[in-house]
């Protein structure tokens, strides 16, 4: 039996956990209209955080090696994926779904790779930089085709700032891979961010989240698009670098626009069928030069 590289293993796993992601903007729409979207956030990051709790205790050696988790690292990881739940919910709440959600997910790419070439002086190759950019440039055609008319500044630092939130979390679990378990870092990670947004409890109502499809709805949201999402991606990083973990997650929107497709019964245009080519285009070339790289 030919065996599988580890890398596509990984990659697979990256791709796997940004399809769960495109189910956040479904799921969500099955929620009260009068949720306060931080809210949603810190619900999202506290179930996530129970059921990686959940995958540690049954994985073998997990609650074992928490203490091999770096400390610096982990904080970094914890605050980054704190803000960045709470940010990016804000965001499409002021600027949109569309719009938000293009400007998180495309600047994420970005932000790595100014870390790794202005701090790290490590230049992405020009294959991976070509695919990189049809990714982003597919991301925001798919996701602003249709989109409302009407920018709001608000909206766009504050989508700005939750990619940046993300890049800084996938920058430093990526430091974290080799040292711990990847269930014991995502769980010591999402455990200390949801402790991190448990005041937004105190700020906002919550109870809504009692009543009707509320809690089954929030339960999928925290445990599949979080929860698994997040054990996936981190033990993805174990092989995959960072910069094209957060280029992988561009298959989000794909996702989502295919659920919308089928669903909420969405109609196909032009432009959306040219942004999720160049989407799948740009994913297939820094995957295969991901692959490349592994077998040399």
């Amino acid at each position: 039996m030919t065996r599988i590289a580890p890398a596509l293993v990984a990659l697979s796993a990256i791709l796997a956990a940004a399809m769960l992601w495109g189910t956040t903007g479904t799921l969500q729409s099955f929620l009260p209209d009068s949720r306060a979207p931080v809210v949603v956030g810190a619900l999202r990051l506290a179930i996530g955080a129970l059921s990686l709790l959940l995958l540690a205790g049954l994985t073998r050696g997990a609650v074992a090696a928490r203490h091999r988790v770096p400390k610096a690292p982990l904080l970094v990881a914890a605050l980054g994926m704190a803000a960045y739940n709470l940010l990016f919910f804000a965001a499409v709440a002021r600027a949109g779904v569309g719009l938000g959600t293009a400007v998180t997910i495309g600047s994420a790419p970005l932000w790595v790779a100014a870390y790794e070439g202005l701090v790290l002086r490590r230049a992405p190759g020009p294959r991976k930089a070509f695919g990189q950019a049809l990714a982003i440039a597919g991301a925001a055609v798919l996701v602003l085709s249709g989109a409302q008319s009407g920018v709001s500044a608000l909206g766009l630092l504050l989508a700005a700032a939750a990619g940046l939130s993300y890049a800084g979390y996938a920058l430093a679990s990526s430091a974290m891979a080799a040292k711990a378990p990847a269930a014991t870092i995502a769980a010591s990670t999402f455990t200390l961010a949801a402790l991190m947004t448990a005041p937004v409890f105190a700020l906002l109502p919550w109870h809504w989240a009692l009543t009707g499809t509320a809690p089954a709805t929030l339960l999928a949201l925290g445990v599949g698009s979080t929860g698994l999402a997040y054990a996936l991606y981190t033990w993805g990083l174990k092989s995959v670098p960072a910069s094209t973990a957060v280029t992988l997650a561009l298959a989000e929107p794909l996702t989502a626009w295919a659920l919308a497709l089928l669903v909420v019964g969405e109609s196909v245009t032009p432009l959306k069928l040219t942004g999720a080519a160049l989407l799948m285009a740009g994913l297939y070339v820094v995957t295969s030069n991901t692959r490349s790289q592994s077998k040399a």
